[in-house]
């Protein structure tokens, strides 16, 4: 049998691992967008 330290520690770490985890998908979904990279060689700033 586990002590009640070691259970009440897995306890909290699997709350803190489990809240807010649909908060952190959508925020890492909806983050910076794609965009397109362009390989112009007119372009002002090509090298």
């Amino acid at each position: 049998m586990v002590s009640l330290t070691q259970k009440t520690q897995r306890i909290r770490r699997r709350k803190q691992s489990t809240n807010g985890k649909v908060n952190k998908r959508e925020r890492r979904l909806n983050a910076t967008p794609a965009f397109p990279i362009h390989l112009d060689a007119s372009a002002t700033d090509a090298k």
